[in-house]
């Protein structure tokens, strides 16, 4: 696992770009083949917005719950685990989200919970009744840092630092990294079969990126360089009026001996500008009014 917010990341940058996976089911190793239009489809669904394509499976953890809360005077107390609701079983978190997605507010649920008794141990199982008051909750919060599922032993969380000398190799390949994987995903834009254009965004999109519970540094900094990344990448495309652009005539100027005419490298300037006008109107098109994804 990558530390903290990039503790995803890799495995989707698999599911997203490569052609199989390789994992293993039940302890046997299969590959499986990606679909060409996988992009294209989570656009679709908005998976790709939704949160994280891969996850661990963890158990529905009480981490805390308000002591005025209808639950909480039911009986629910932190630590408990809870098994099932309504009959359904919610072994991990993924089944309880299911099982509680057409609960309404008022309505009444039977939780069986799991509860080790502090003085020994020992785990009792128990059931709860309770009212919602809210839709789709019952009142408790889950476990929602990786330290904290470290904390409770459900899965092994460690961070690496380095010094200051050892960060900048560090941070070399990780910068290498990043661009083979937004290059990756621009060959996938390029091609129409995989349906990936559906997914590009602009300016919202890349406000999108900064949001979440609560600010954090390190992932402020993360997306700022990873845009940096972008923009430098970007900016070498061969477009006239870009930099790559005037890479493009100086090679030809060097090639043939011939420097391009004014009015030559005037239109192409032109040109240049249209194409990224273009490009910057389909993006933010795309964020407000979904142009790409059929709406």
């Amino acid at each position: 696992m990558e530390p903290r917010n990039g503790i995803h990341r890799y495995p989707e940058k698999v599911l997203i770009v490569d052609k199989t996976v390789r994992i293993e089911r039940d302890g046997k190793p299969m590959e499986l083949a990606m679909p060409v239009d996988l992009i294209g489809k989570l656009v679709e669904k908005k998976k790709m917005a939704d949160g994280p394509l891969i996850s661990p499976r963890v158990p529905v953890l009480v981490m805390s719950v308000d002591d005025t809360a209808t639950v909480y005077k039911a009986g629910l107390r932190k630590g408990d685990a809870i098994l099932a609701i309504d009959s359904v079983k919610t072994e991990f978190y993924d089944e309880y989200i299911s099982a509680m997605k057409d609960k309404k507010k008022g309505d009444s649920v039977q939780l069986l919970v799991n509860r080790k008794d502090p003085a020994t141990g020992v785990p009792a199982v128990m059931l709860i009744n309770t009212r919602l008051t809210e839709d789709r909750r019952v009142g408790f919060w889950q476990p929602n840092t990786p330290e904290q599922y470290d904390s409770l032993g459900i899965y092994k969380y460690t961070v690496k630092k380095y010094g200051f000398f050892a960060a900048f190799p560090a941070g070399v390949a990780r910068a290498g990294s990043e661009l083979k994987f937004y290059i990756d995903q621009f060959k996938k834009i390029l091609s129409p079969s995989t349906g990936a254009y559906k997914g590009v965004g602009g300016f919202k999109a890349m406000g999108s990126v900064f949001a979440g519970d609560h600010w954090d540094w390190e992932h402020f900094w993360t997306i700022t360089a990873f845009f940096s990344i972008v923009l430098a990448f970007m900016n070498l495309l061969p477009i006239p009026a870009l930099d790559g652009g005037h890479v493009v005539f100086t090679i030809i100027e060097m090639i043939t001996g011939r420097k391009p005419s004014e009015k030559f490298l005037e239109y192409a300037q032109i040109v240049g500008m249209v194409i990224l006008l273009a490009l910057m109107l389909y993006a933010n098109g795309n964020d407000w009014f979904g142009w790409g994804k059929g709406k």
